[in-house]
């Protein structure tokens, strides 16, 4: 588990829904999917309005159907959206995509032209009429957050989804450091890197010591610290149950070495990156 600024403690290994709802012919696998996530105890879902155009909602929706109170939600609306009146309309469209009183944590997807004073207004908002119950942000880097914490209600955000795995490590230099700090999670988007990393030999000869899986490995060392969340998308139940098995993994000074041989960590600060 990982504990929010608010004190509320969210799973770190949740699911995410990137690419969902693409394909009609596999969506019920995908629903099925999450399901068994959510019965592995994977139950912070992310999905967001950009995902499918709205369809990785509506099957976010069908999949947590009767078991809404297991879930921790996790929503976006898109820059285009947030201003006060706009952020509080795509809510309300993604509440009914999802069939849901409430999203449980709001991100501002990236950032965009709209004040940010603007954006915390409708959020603010959307947490009065109960909508939503906290808010965050995703893709800020470090001057961001700065910026973002420094405004009126700033201090609430209670997480910053970012690309972050093993090839994208350039967050801690500063911005990982300036999270943990504040008690700010990290939530890691790609943790995998949509599968790139797997076949690295490093990762490979550290996964076979393990008896474990790349993709395992990778998942334990996004979450070998407090304060972070990894949400990697499965398709599968066999792949999601794979996820699951890499709370099981811890990994020695030796393997962190070799890793970080093979991904070097920053040595300056560097622009955040996104996919």
């Amino acid at each position: 588990m990982t504990r929010l600024p608010s004190g509320e403690e969210v799973a770190a290994l949740g699911q995410g829904t990137w690419h969902m709802g693409e394909n009609r012919s596999s969506r019920d696998e995908e629903i099925a999917t999450l399901q068994v996530g959510l019965d592995l105890g994977m139950t912070l879902i992310d999905t967001a309005e950009l995902y499918a155009e709205g369809e990785a909602e509506r099957l976010t929706g069908e999949a947590i159907a009767g078991r809404r109170d297991e879930v921790f939600l996790v929503g976006k609306v898109l820059p285009d959206h947030a201003t006060l009146r706009g952020t509080v309309a795509a809510c309300e469209e993604s509440l009914r995509r999802l069939g849901t009183d409430r999203i449980d944590l709001y991100l501002l997807h990236w950032r965009g032209g709209v004040p940010l004073e603007e954006t915390l207004s409708a959020f603010e908002r959307l947490t009065a009429s109960g909508h939503i119950r906290h808010w965050g942000v995703s893709n800020f880097d470090v001057g961001d957050m700065t910026e973002l914490v420094a405004l009126a209600g700033g201090q609430a955000v209670q997480s910053d989804q970012i690309l972050y795995n093993l090839a994208r490590r350039g967050s801690e230099f500063e911005l990982a450091p300036w999270c943990h700090e504040r008690g700010i999670p990290i939530m890691a988007y790609s943790p995998v890197e949509q599968g790139r990393l797997l076949g690295h030999p490093a990762l490979r000869g550290v996964a076979e010591r393990h008896e474990a899986t790349p993709a395992q490995v990778a998942l334990a060392w996004a979450l070998r610290d407090n304060g972070v969340i990894a949400i990697p998308k499965a398709a599968k139940a066999s792949h999601v149950r794979e996820n699951q098995a890499a709370l099981e993994i811890r990994l020695a000074e030796e393997d962190l070495l070799v890793l970080d041989t093979a991904f070097p960590p920053p040595r300056a600060g560097q622009p955040l990156e996104m996919l």
